[in-house]
């Protein structure tokens, strides 16, 4: 494999061309970022149809872990295909599914938990939401400013991220009220939390109580606070670290379930096997998908096992825990324990983060850099005084930057998430980030 992006890496070339105008015809638009035709990957490493290279520094949507195509997850993949696709594991049996959820189990925050399989983050967080009001008998959740826990309308109603995401799909589904997120960057209260964390962290969590739950919504009626324990989509926001314990103490006081979302966070990235445990916060229910099956659809919902339904037909579904998908979860696992995968993400993700946060002092428009283990970003702005986002500069950083062999994705309203794959070396990291100052220097002529 390469070990830097080939100088053919413009695009789109004339295949890539021919495939992005027959997906135009004939697949809905939605969220496409960038003119990148794939034709086979490794590593982090993509190839594309007119012979380019990329470096893979989102990890396609921080979903392969153990980067693209690793060999021990196709080979897991391929015997379990030819043994049965399918089986419908919610109203029968096989092994694998049972061993999945017997590991997710031992690797959760909470003791005694047990599991259930979805397609997706998004259906785990619909699963926990109807888990939180079947359990509590409550009707109310609480969720956050910035927050994103996906697109289907129940879990579209607790996102809280982008004007585009909601617009023309009111009324959401009732019952859900938002609060600040503690921003050190940028926050309601004015407040510097890198200089003054607990402070932020106290102002959020006595909104909460002063605010909301004194005054808008009773604790009796609030069956859970949905969290990010770090903010993905919304800007890879780092929160204080008193913040979690906050609301489990605030969530015990009232009888409410804490619901960790850990979609983008989970199975190593941030240098922990989950985000809760950077402040030793142990949810009710954890939400993972992503990185779980290095690239196979998969979503998990782990809970207290007192929390279980109990009643055959309160929530169900049909295709997941496919056997196939546990295969490839199984192989994940075993490579993210043997490869030392979330070792690798702490140490190179310190390197990293070391990187990108001398780029505040070398360039104006640079106004923040942030992040943990390969969960990092990066926001432009306008005016660092006063902290305007820079959307076109952002644009334009990451427009050149695929231009010039390297993928990465925006976050927030200006932010460039940096989150490759858990099995990043210090030297890709050196080759990626060169290109990245690169594109910074020409678009901001810094």
């Amino acid at each position: 494999m390469p070990t830097k992006p080939s100088v053919k890496s413009h695009v789109p070339g004339p295949k890539a061309k021919e495939v992005i105008a027959r997906d135009t015809a004939s697949i809905a638009t939605t969220t496409k970022t960038a003119p990148v035709v794939l034709d086979r990957a490794q590593g982090i490493w993509l190839h594309g149809v007119d012979g380019e290279t990329w470096m893979d520094f989102c990890s396609a949507g921080a979903v392969v872990s153990t980067g693209h195509t690793h060999p021990k997850v196709v080979k897991a993949v391929q015997e379990q295909a030819a043994k049965f696709l399918h089986f419908m594991g919610t109203d029968f049996y096989y092994e694998n599914q049972v061993q999945v959820a017997e590991r997710l189990a031992a690797l959760a925050p909470m003791k005694k938990g047990k599991v259930f399989f979805c397609n997706s983050g998004t259906e785990g967080i619909e699963a926990a939401l109807k888990l939180a009001r079947w359990g509590t008998r409550r009707g109310q959740v609480l969720g956050f400013h910035g927050a994103f826990h996906g697109r289907t309308l129940g879990a579209l109603s607790v996102t809280a991220s982008k004007r585009v995401q909601r617009e023309r799909y009111f009324p959401m589904v009732p019952g859900v009220v938002h609060a600040p997120y503690p921003n050190p960057y940028r926050n309601t209260w004015g407040i510097d939390g890198y200089a003054e964390p607990a402070e932020l962290a106290n102002r959020a969590l006595d909104y909460i109580e002063s605010q909301l739950l004194d005054a808008l919504l009773p604790p009796s009626e609030l069956a859970a606070v949905l969290v990010e324990p770090i903010q993905g989509e919304g800007g890879y926001i780092v929160p204080p670290k008193d913040f979690l314990p906050g609301l489990r103490k605030l969530t015990k006081e009232h009888g409410a379930l804490l619901i960790a979302d850990e979609v983008q966070t989970g199975n190593g990235r941030t240098g922990k096997y989950w985000a809760v445990e950077l402040t030793k916060t142990e949810p009710d229910v954890l939400v993972t998908a992503k990185g779980i099956a290095s690239g196979m659809p998969m979503g998990a919902m782990v809970f207290r096992k007192e929390l279980d339904w109990g009643a055959n037909g309160a929530h169900s579904n049909t295709y997941g825990g496919n056997p196939v998908v546990m295969a490839a979860a199984l192989a994940s696992m075993d490579v993210i324990r043997d490869e030392k995968l979330v070792e690798n993400a702490a140490k190179v993700g310190e390197h990293l983060g070391k990187r990108i946060r001398t780029w505040p002092g070398k360039f104006d428009q640079v106004g923040d850099a942030r992040g943990v283990g390969f969960m990092q970003a990066i926001e432009l702005v306008k005016d660092k005084r006063a902290k305007v986002p820079d959307v076109k500069a952002r644009d334009e950083v990451e427009e050149l930057a695929v231009q010039r062999g390297l993928l990465v994705l925006g976050c927030g309203r200006s932010g460039i998430r940096i989150a490759p794959p858990l099995i990043t070396t210090k030297a890709e990291v050196d080759t990626a980030m060169d290109i990245l100052e690169g594109c910074l220097r020409d678009v901001l002529k810094g």
